[in-house]
């Protein structure tokens, strides 16, 4: 049997506040979001990096993760959520892709690492969905355009960005967080335009005054959705036919 690809899927971005419910992890949080965005119609919801839990590091099979897939299935959705997992005996930052049934369909691990106390992943990575190709980088990738060019070249169509995006103090002398909100909006609409394809970004709002709580929805050529500074859901409706159209303009 041919298998259909959805041709309008509707993509969800959770901009969640980290440990208000419980001091120690987000799992409450983490579901009712997925609720929430499945309500909103969307075919996945995106997480924000580092987002299950405040200091574990753990298996796939945690209990934490098992609630996780369990409400993706009640609710039919797709996530990606992503954290200090143990993978082939290493630790990793990586995303998990869940899919409708609550199986996870796999996993991506951050290459470039920024800080980060975990082991480095080796390899760019593209699943197949039913609403078609998409891709996965974490926070500090998205500064790599030949990662987000390898992916477009295997054929993502969507490249989503779980990230906790924080800023360096040395690196603006005055007004930091809204240069560096500046630096981050521009990064996520480049990568969108010089690979011709849609990119999600998804940040956590902390009681950090490093934390750039941005997110937002790409398209090639515009910014489709963004929420700044505040908690919230915000959903769109990508049009993925709009990719071939302009790659008949932009074609090489």
């Amino acid at each position: 049997m041919k298998r259909i690809i959805k041709k309008n899927p509707v993509v969800a971005v959770a901009q969640i506040k980290y440990f208000d419910i419980s001091s120690v992890n987000n799992i409450e949080k983490i579901k009712r979001y997925i609720k929430l965005a499945k309500k909103k119609d969307a075919d996945i919801v995106c997480f924000p990096e580092s987002c299950v839990h405040k200091k574990l590091s753990f298996h796939k099979n945690h209990k934490f993760i098992d609630e996780i897939r369990k409400e993706c299935k009640n609710n039919k959705i797709w996530a990606i959520v992503t954290e200090d997992i143990e993978i082939r005996g290493k630790v990793y930052n990586a995303s998990l892709l869940i899919n409708r049934k609550g199986k996870i369909v796999g996993d991506y691990e951050k290459i470039h690492l920024y800080g980060d106390k975990v082991n480095p992943g080796r390899k760019v990575k593209v699943f197949n969905t039913d609403f078609g190709k998409i891709g996965i980088a974490i926070c500090w990738d998205l500064a790599f355009p030949e990662l987000f060019k390898k992916m477009k070249k295997e054929g993502a169509k969507i490249i989503f960005c779980p990230s906790q995006w924080w800023y360096d103090s040395i690196a603006h002398e005055e007004k930091h967080q809204v240069r560096e909100l500046e630096i981050l909006e521009s990064l996520v609409r480049v990568r969108a335009y010089e690979n011709v394809c849609f990119v999600v970004l998804c940040n956590p709002v902390m009681d950090s005054k490093y934390q750039i709580s941005y997110s937002a929805i790409v398209s090639p050529t515009k910014i489709l959705s963004k929420i700044v500074e505040r908690e919230g859901l915000i959903t769109s409706k990508i049009n993925l036919s709009e990719i071939k159209k302009l790659e008949e303009h932009y074609r090489d």
